[in-house]
């Protein structure tokens, strides 16, 4: 995993902590179940968001558009340094979206269907 996707997941394991320990829910009795309040360093926490994550089905990013150098496609959807070859398809989010993939992606195929047609005439 990149170091963005490890203090992403760290980041949010220790804010639903501390959301657990707020007032407002203490009449609820929250116990933390996983990972489990013993895994307290860094490395015990990303091997419990290794262990327990999840794609959920919706990847993304990993063709991400930008100029960077970890981008793979340009804002046309061209593969940097591949003539004629483009990637549209969900794998160019740079980051999942808050919502469900659909809707983007068919918005990417649109566009991408697009810059064909414009890049053909």
């Amino acid at each position: 995993s990149s170091p963005e996707d490890e203090a992403v997941a760290l980041a949010g394991l220790r804010m639903t902590r501390r959301i657990m320990k707020a007032k407002a829910l203490a009449r609820f009795l929250p116990e933390e179940w996983k990972p489990g309040p013993e895994r307290q360093s860094d490395a015990e926490l990303l091997d419990a968001a290794r262990d327990l994550g999840t794609t959920i089905f919706h990847p993304v990013g990993t063709c991400k558009m930008g100029a960077d150098p970890a981008a793979v496609v340009d804002d046309r959807l061209m593969v940097h340094g591949c003539k004629g070859l483009r990637v549209i398809d969900a794998s160019i989010m740079p980051l999942i979206t808050s919502g469900n993939t659909n809707a983007p992606t068919v918005m990417i195929a649109e566009k991408g269907a697009q810059f064909i047609i414009e890049d053909a005439g």
